[in-house]
């Protein structure tokens, strides 16, 4: 059974979620006023990704029998600097992802709250994969420095990014 602690972490989590979408949406705007569109793409899926993982809490409040309370979390960054700028952001956020899911998961695990635990558990899985994700454009971003050609080839391949909902989850 929930306890009250763990149940106001999981609803701020799930609000950390809803506001990592907006702060995604920011940076596909920040792309697309600046023509990287295929970079915009990428974070407009990584916003539909992140209210995916908001509305995966919310069902799971509400499966145990409680209340998700939705609340607003500020307004996010709008400006950077560069791309490369938006994209070292986008690891930070994810990194400060990562550490609220293990301090939830840290609480689940003191509370031998054995359901949240295993829901927690492909959370960080995810993060692994999130933090890699960023980390690898950031080093291709790095590499690829002034080079015209290879900045063309990792926006058309960023363009190509979708994002649906696995079917047994959705």
């Amino acid at each position: 059974m929930l306890s009250e602690k763990l149940l106001a972490k999981l609803n701020d989590q799930m609000n950390y979620e809803f506001y990592s979408s907006q702060v995604y949406l920011a940076m596909a705007a920040y792309c697309s006023s600046e023509s990287f569109d295929g970079f915009a793409n990428f974070f407009i899926m990584q916003s539909e990704e992140e209210k995916y993982h908001g509305m995966k809490i919310f069902h799971f409040i509400n499966t145990l029998g409680k209340r998700a309370l939705v609340s607003g979390m500020g307004n996010p960054q709008n400006e950077y600097g560069s791309l490369l700028d938006a994209f070292e952001h986008s690891f930070e956020h994810e990194q400060t992802v990562t550490k609220r899911i293990y301090e939830l998961s840290d609480i689940a695990w003191d509370e031998r709250e054995h359901a949240t635990i295993n829901f927690l558990k492909w959370f960080i899985d995810e993060q692994v994969e999130e933090e890699a994700t960023f980390d690898s454009i950031i080093q291709k971003l790095r590499r690829i420095d002034n080079d015209s050609n290879a900045f063309y080839m990792l926006d058309a391949e960023l363009a190509k990014r979708t994002f649906t909902p696995p079917a047994s989850e959705a």
